[in-house]
């Protein structure tokens, strides 16, 4: 049976505190936001940490807000309370129904967006959205604030590009327009996801034509991975992208780094791109998908 190492928590007032806390404990030290995956994580004694900044105490980092076409979501925030929030429905709506499906229900109500995406599981669907969304996250460290685009923040399974003591707090996503699609959608039969895929479209014409895209593809690759040159390929008239969907799914799978493991080989999540493009597609065109 499997138990956690001893900890002490400390309880910061601002994410400055927060920042310093983490670079006076150093290695010893991480960042506990919503505890799903750090506590499993270090109860089976794959993370050993003596000390957890908890930053769901810090004030204001659990807000969501709309500052000029941009919708700013605190770190802090649960999938619960961003699937939930009406500010979220109104001005994204695709990023609303993906945290609906996030995970389960005990998962939603306790698990943050900025922890999901500081620890970087390969096996989940919101960094995968938030880069077809252009989305980006604000962090604060010792050497004060910066912006990074959600492409840039994960380094690989597991990891960020965070600096020593920076902190997340804050995603941002640009606000849907009357011209946007968008769609996400996932394959999964065993706990964790097998497959992401999302799906941008802009289009002036209501969907007879589309004038630039945004595709990525995550689970069956180490971290989520745009498709550039599928991009080309779904832009056009509606007719000619979606003969040309074979095509854009090769393209995709091609710039992922498909890995075989317990969810299936890469040949296996080759075909399930294939499959799921063309459905993404359809639901991003408004067509009912059963």
């Amino acid at each position: 049976m499997t138990t956690l190492s001893r900890f002490e928590i400390h309880q910061p007032g601002s994410a400055i505190e927060a920042s310093q806390m983490l670079s006076h404990f150093g290695d010893d030290a991480g960042i506990y936001a919503g505890g799903t995956e750090l506590l499993l994580a270090m109860k089976h004694q794959a993370l050993h940490y003596r000390h957890l900044i908890d930053l769901k105490v810090v004030p204001g980092l659990d807000s969501i807000t709309v500052r000029d076409d941009f919708l700013e979501i605190g770190a802090t925030s649960t999938h619960r309370s961003i699937e939930r929030s009406a500010l979220v429905q109104k001005n994204q709506p695709a990023l609303a129904e993906m945290e609906s499906q996030e995970a389960n229900v005990r998962v939603r109500a306790t698990g943050t967006l900025g922890g999901n995406l500081c620890f970087a599981e390969p096996h989940s669907d919101p960094a995968t959205l938030l880069l077809v969304l252009d989305g980006a996250v604000k962090v604060e460290g010792a050497a004060g604030s910066r912006e990074i685009p959600v492409g840039e923040l994960i380094a690989g399974a597991y990891a960020s590009n965070l600096a020593s003591g920076e902190i997340l707090t804050k995603i941002v996503v640009p606000c849907a327009k009357p011209s946007h699609r968008m769609a996400y959608m996932k394959f999964q039969i065993h706990e964790r996801p097998t497959l992401g895929l999302g799906l941008w479209l802009e289009t002036p014409d209501a969907g007879l034509t589309f004038t630039s895209a945004r595709v990525a593809v995550g689970c069956v690759c180490p971290f989520p991975t745009r498709g550039l040159d599928a991009e080309k390929l779904l832009t056009g008239s509606r007719e000619d992208v979606e003969t040309r969907l074979p095509e854009a799914a090769d393209a995709i799978a091609g710039a992922a780094d498909l890995v075989d493991d317990h969810e299936g080989g890469a040949e296996y999540k080759r075909h399930l791109i294939h499959v799921f493009l063309g459905r993404v597609f359809r639901k991003a065109a408004g067509e009912i998908i059963d």
